[in-house]
């Protein structure tokens, strides 16, 4: 399959190339301090120029870490949903896209908070389009800037990543569904490492989008009764991965099945020539 011709083995190979290409990369991974840093201080600014209101006291927000920090988070930010609705949700959203983008861990602390601040009817379908979307712009800075590096850094989990999507071309979006519904997978490093492997956009954020709606929806729902809880073992509890991995293994099987059809269909083929 054209897309997924090895982008690893040149470098290894040439490696007067493959020193070119690190050096070019380390040029261009630069950019991503300076726009982390832009989106940083443009965070910052939005959660210290909070609007005034009577029942609370302004301060700096800051990325809950623990269950204690979320509850103190919720209330603060409970204060002012009503009469800042607009404020708050704005906040949520570039701080969830943030998080996502820069992969920084502990989205499951927003997940429970946008239970929380909005309920499941809402929450949820937010959430679900945020992690998307964080995600796709991790996968665009990875692809702009971050190329060279991880396959020069981490060429064997590339390579390792790329030889799995090629095995699975046929079915391709029924494995990355498979990968994102699996409870164990590298999330942060799959957003990085899809467009050096050749996965399309639009495979990519629909993957992200489906494949982790059923991780999204039950940390929004038990963010709903986040008072009860008293620590993410709460959330996810045996039968929560149980659950997940069934529906992990179910979203493989159509890619199975396509791959079986199609090596039956390339078999008779090879006969008939």
């Amino acid at each position: 399959m054209p897309g997924f011709k090895s982008t690893i083995s040149g470098a290894q190979t040439d490696g007067k190339k493959g020193h070119t290409d690190v050096q070019n990369g380390s040029r261009s991974i630069l950019w991503i301090p300076v726009i982390c840093a832009a989106a940083t201080y443009a965070l910052y600014s939005l959660s210290v120029n909070f609007p005034n209101h009577p029942s609370a006291t302004n301060g700096t927000l800051t990325f809950p870490s623990s269950i204690e920090d979320l509850r103190a988070l919720s209330s603060h930010l409970k204060l002012y949903k009503s009469e800042h609705f607009e404020y708050v949700f704005m906040l949520f959203c570039c701080a969830y896209t943030f998080k996502q983008t820069f992969a920084v861990p502990g989205s499951v602390f927003l997940n429970l908070l946008a239970g929380a601040l909005f309920g499941t009817l809402y929450g949820f379908p937010l959430v679900s389009l945020l992690s998307a979307a964080g995600a796709t712009f991790c996968f665009l800075l990875s692809h702009h800037f971050g190329k060279g590096l991880l396959v020069h850094y981490f060429p064997e989990k590339v390579q390792f990543f790329q030889d799995k999507v090629a095995e699975n071309s046929d079915g391709l979006f029924f494995y990355l569904l498979f990968l994102r519904l699996f409870p164990m997978s590298p999330n942060w490093f799959m957003n990085m490492v899809a467009p050096i492997i050749g996965i399309p956009i639009h495979l990519f954020f629909l993957s992200v989008f489906i494949g982790l709606m059923p991780y999204n929806f039950i940390c929004v729902r038990t963010g709903v009764m986040l008072s009860e809880i008293t620590s993410l073992d709460d959330v996810f509890t045996v039968y929560t991965m149980l659950q997940l991995l069934i529906l992990a293994c179910v979203a493989l099987l159509p890619g199975l099945i396509i791959k079986r059809l199609t090596q039956k269909q390339q078999h008779v083929r090879g006969k008939t020539d």
